[in-house]
């Protein structure tokens, strides 16, 4: 049942007066359910919650968290339809997306379950002590991860399940035992409210200590500025727009104790064509990414918005068929009025650039709230002198750059900013000839595909799911798969600490049974 009120830890909240609805961007209609925004009264107990109970939970042992994020899967999955068609209500989105997304929203609860069941995520390290070593003794080191504290997680608009309020951030931060505090994503607050009853009930069912987790309402910016400058928070998490992620990324850093933000925000994902590729397969190549560029109305982050060729009758004619393919895909259903009204600012502020052509506009009319695909072309000197064509429009639209030669893509690649994902397509060996191309694409991305489309995320250990600035803040982490759990966590060091009151993964015993690096040495053996 969605009551419209906040989660306070396991209570039911509504003292403040200002309201707010969803929308439903495919009938063009508001939803019925009313949402209150949290005070700074509410916010207060919220963080007041957490910061007591991480006292509690950091300590808790890894089967007890396993059993409280496969808790949180299993009541997920018994609000069935009740979730799924409020999911759909609130984004536009069909049935079998958001049926997809629970199952990965599932699936990495589960695998955040399985890491902490197992226990080596923490990275013991056991250096023991050398007393007779001259000229000084060596004492007795070990250092394992251990949580920061209560975690503040931005829902994103993009995904209501797999990045909001039980998503990644929030599976990854629990993980590793930090409590959290969702501020819930206006545009799905309804789908937000549901999940976070699943995770209040998997943590009375599981006896996980009340503030945990909380889900706190808002319709604008100031109930995240109170959260994220509140002294007792201890790291954020943010998935969205460069600039949101910048302003919070600001806030934090500007705090008496800065704390670390992790926003995955802007990405036009380049994918770099070689010539024999588009001589030999450009019109199938055109064909898959037009199906790519309009997957989901464009709205995933690792949409492919920047095309690089040198130019040729080859990248002519992939620029024709493009153009074809693109106009052929039936239109869909934006997110939420603000976010299809920015896709036509952009697109329109993108295709007003002097020297750009318009090669694709779908003409038809559309629906209400649906996104009119567009391909645009420049030759690579236009881009390299204007920026503004460097800026991602979030939406089915791509940017085709006919490069003068190797050189000139390359200078391109070198030029642009962070991004999540870059893309090779290339005709068997044709790569190894482009070793600069792929050395120049790695600098600027954090994942690396060959003859492939970049929208999907697989969710597994080996993904990155970031990338240098303004990709991610820290591009040495990861937002999706297990190792996201390392962005919520430190390492901490105890030196010549007596055995009994060590952690369990730090003992001579190993009681843990898990991996650890003893002496130089990766092992599960006792000392």
């Amino acid at each position: 049942m969605i009551t419209g009120k906040n989660y306070i830890g396991n209570q039911l909240s509504s003292k403040g007066t200002k309201t707010y609805k969803t929308f439903n961007p495919e009938l063009n209609i508001e939803n019925a359910h009313v949402f209150t925004e949290a005070t700074h009264e509410e916010i207060e107990e919220a963080v007041s919650l957490a910061s007591k109970a991480f006292k509690v939970y950091k300590s808790i042992s890894g089967a007890e968290k396993a059993a409280f994020l496969n808790a949180i899967a299993d009541e997920i999955l018994a609000l069935d339809d009740t979730l799924i068609q409020t999911y759909c209500s609130e984004t536009g989105l069909p049935e079998g997306r958001a049926k997809g997304e629970r199952g990965r929203t599932v699936f990495q609860l589960r695998s955040f379950a399985d890491l902490v069941q197992e226990g080596s995520w923490v990275e013991a390290s056991i250096d023991t002590a050398i007393p007779d070593r001259e000229p000084v003794p060596k004492p007795d080191l070990r250092k394992m991860l251990i949580p920061l504290g209560p975690v503040v997680v931005f829902g994103a608009s993009n995904f209501p399940l797999a990045y909001s309020t039980a998503g990644g951030d929030t599976a990854a931060a629990l993980a590793a035992g930090c409590p959290v505090i969702v501020k819930s994503h206006p545009m799905h607050a309804g789908t937000g409210a549901l999940v976070a009853s699943a995770i209040i009930k998997a943590a009375e069912r599981t006896n996980i200590p009340n503030g945990v987790f909380s889900n706190i309402n808002s319709s604008g910016i100031e109930v995240g500025a109170i959260l994220v400058k509140h002294p007792k928070v201890k790291a954020v998490g943010f998935t969205g727009s460069i600039k949101g992620g910048r302003a919070l990324y600001d806030m934090a850093s500007q705090r008496e104790e800065p704390i670390p933000v992790f926003a995955e925000m802007g990405s036009i994902n380049p994918v770099v064509i070689l010539p024999e590729a588009l001589k030999k397969r450009g019109a199938t190549l055109a064909k898959t990414y037009a199906g790519s560029i309009t997957l989901g109305t464009g709205q995933f982050c690792t949409n492919p918005g920047l095309i690089l060729g040198i130019k040729s009758a080859s990248l002519d004619a992939f620029i024709e068929d493009l153009s074809t393919e693109i106009v052929k895909m039936t239109p869909s259903c934006m997110l939420h009025p603000n976010i299809h009204g920015a896709y036509n600012r952009n697109k329109d502020t993108a295709m007003s650039q002097p020297e750009l052509q318009v090669v694709a506009d779908y003409g038809s009319e559309v629906k209400t709230n649906y996104a009119k695909q567009a391909i645009v072309t420049v030759k690579g000197d236009t881009f390299l002198n204007n920026p503004k064509l460097h800026q991602e429009v979030f939406g089915p639209f791509s940017m085709v750059v006919q490069c003068e030669d190797e050189t000139q893509l390359e200078q391109i690649i070198w030029q642009l900013e962070g991004q999540l994902t870059g893309t090779m397509i290339s005709e068997d060996n044709e790569i190894s000839n482009y070793q600069n191309l792929v050395s120049a694409l790695q600098n600027r991305v954090g994942r690396l595909i060959f003859n492939g489309v970049p929208t999907g995320v697989e969710v597994c250990p080996s993904m990155v799911h970031g990338g240098p600035y303004p990709a991610s803040t820290d591009s040495r982490f990861t937002a999706v798969g297990i190792n996201a759990v390392k962005r919520w966590a430190r390492p901490f060091s105890y030196q010549d600490w007596p055995n009994s009151l060590l952690p369990e993964a730090l003992k001579n015993e190993n009681p843990l049974n898990i991996s650890r690096l003893v002496n130089n040495v990766q092992t599960k053996n006792k000392i």
